[in-house]
């Protein structure tokens, strides 16, 4: 079977942002669908290894800011190559660019680079091995530009840095880039920035 195949699905991009105690965080996902319209119900899929996602099973609530076609490199490197558990996301001088603001539901959701929010109350949830599906129902959203929401595909062919050829022989992450330098991949292997398996990298 040929992985790549999926490559050819069209995805949006969003950050997804929760609260537990005093601490807010936010990741990137490509996994917000539409799952019925009376109630208004989504799903998301979150990584296991995301502290957001402990948050959201904690607390059955989260935000869903969905990225536009404006927004740079910066915005998916903040949320989406460093982790929560070791990073600040918000309330430092470089998050205030991105104008997080707080919704009705005491979550942050950004207004900057972002054509929409969504607020989420979870329902389900389906246990999917590495990763937990969240199904939840609208609770609050609203409309913030016009402008088109980025795709998966603009992101690789327009915005993420091509990777620079490395000095040693190695692999590159097809996802975000990241290069795992030496002769051979262990077949186990784990993107440490983005949490995807050895079948996502290829030989450089």
């Amino acid at each position: 079977m040929n992985k790549s195949a999926v490559y050819s699905i069209s995805y949006g991009l969003f950050v997804l942002t929760a609260s537990q105690g005093d601490k807010d965080n936010g990741c990137i996902i490509n996994t917000l669908i539409q799952q019925t319209s009376t109630p208004m119900q989504v799903s998301i899929t979150v990584n296991k290894a995301n502290l957001t996602h402990d948050m959201i099973k904690e607390t059955g609530k989260f935000n869903v800011s969905v990225i536009d076609d404006t927004a740079p490199f910066e915005l998916f490197s903040h949320f989406g190559m460093q982790s929560g558990k070791t990073a600040q996301k918000f309330g430092t001088p470089d998050s205030y660019k991105f104008m997080p603001h707080y919704s009705e539901n005491g979550l942050i959701y950004l207004k900057a680079y972002t054509n929409a929010f969504m607020s989420g109350k979870v329902v389900r949830e389906i246990d999917l091995g590495t990763h937990t599906m969240f199904i939840a129902e609208l609770t609050d959203g609203e409309v913030l530009s016009k402008n088109p929401s980025m795709t998966y595909a603009k992101y690789h062919a327009e915005v993420k840095p091509k990777p620079k050829k490395p000095a040693k022989s190695g692999y590159v992450c097809k996802i975000c880039g990241y290069i795992y330098e030496g002769e051979e991949l262990p077949s186990d292997f784990v993107c440490p920035v983005c949490k995807h398996g050895a079948s996502d990298f290829e030989k450089l």
